[in-house]
């Protein structure tokens, strides 16, 4: 006797779905909420990069101008110095900072003593919660010319440094604090990940003769490579926004050469200067560009890699 054939199951509806599990997707409500109201509705207000606002005329500008405030900022020399300004700076950044993390995180996974490891994640969590205007305040104490850092260099005889007012140190001093307070608060993606790892394989590693190092390279940064590519997309898309808090307080116009980033810019163009058109456009520019850099890595991710956002 012939086998019946197998009847296949019939798809969930998005109705029968949502009827079943509407108390989880209610918790979404909220979210969804905010992003429609705080995120996708001020994108309406990018149509100012293509018409001239007036202060107390339509918040959608009075007269289209076209591409004009792009032509602006194209011919504009010192919006391409801030240009690199920003691309340096966020290059910079995300060279030192992605990768610490990863290794505090192998660091602390191998630390057997609980007691010990908790006191190390304590500590290095603790400066993500100092607010910027804090960080920004023990900088400026720390490198002012009476500052510790200045008595450490007159105690071996060394003239004091106006770290504050040189531009040639304004990068390190960025990149140092953003190491200083993200590092820490970084590794807790990467802790996750490792817990995911199979022991099972770390058993079969040693079994073959691989030590630490090699069950480390060929076991735990294979285990925790979607995180490290996920982490590493979104950081390629925030690369040119480069903290503005940060840089707004501790920039001065004797730093402006490698200081001045395109959030300063703006800053100083739209709101200070009431030109408001001229840095919607500059803001439209830089948003489409992060967007193409994450559409990119996402897809060479996805083609050598094989892990993506999506």
């Amino acid at each position: 006797m012939a086998p019946t054939p197998r009847r296949r199951k019939r798809r969930q509806t998005w109705r029968e779905a949502f009827r079943r599990d509407w108390q989880l997707y209610s918790l979404a409500l909220l979210p969804l909420i905010f992003f429609a109201i705080f995120k996708y509705g001020p994108m309406v207000g990018n149509v100012i990069a293509f018409r001239r606002f007036r202060p107390g005329g339509s918040i959608f500008g009075d007269e289209w101008v076209g591409v004009h405030y792009i032509e602006m900022f194209i011919k504009d020399p010192s919006f391409w110095h801030v240009f690199s300004n920003t691309a340096i700076l966020g290059g910079l950044t995300m060279v030192v900072c992605f990768p610490l993390p990863i290794i505090l995180a192998l660091l602390l996974n191998e630390v057997r003593k609980r007691h010990f490891k908790k006191i190390v994640q304590s500590i290095s969590y603790l400066p993500h919660f100092l607010s910027i205007v804090i960080v920004v305040g023990m900088l400026m104490q720390i490198l002012s010319l009476e500052g510790t850092v200045n008595q450490i260099i007159g105690a071996f005889g060394g003239e004091s440094i106006p770290f504050l007012q040189r531009p040639e140190w304004f990068r390190t001093i960025y990149v140092g604090s953003e190491v200083w307070q993200t590092v820490g608060w970084g590794t807790i993606l990467y802790l996750a990940a490792l817990t995911s790892v199979d022991d099972s394989l770390y058993e079969a590693a040693r079994i073959d003769g691989a030590g630490r190092l090699r069950q480390t390279w060929h076991v735990t940064l294979p285990g925790i490579r979607p995180t490290m590519i996920t982490l590493l997309i979104l950081n390629i898309g925030m690369f040119l926004n480069v903290g503005f808090e940060k840089v707004l307080l501790l920039y001065n116009p004797l730093t402006y050469g490698t200081a001045d980033v395109i959030s300063t810019y703006l800053y100083r163009v739209g709101l200070v200067s009431n030109n408001l058109s001229y840095a919607a456009a500059i803001g439209l520019f830089q948003a489409l560009i992060g967007l193409v850099m994450v559409l990119s890595a996402n897809l060479i991710s996805r083609r050598i890699v094989g892990t993506s956002l999506w």
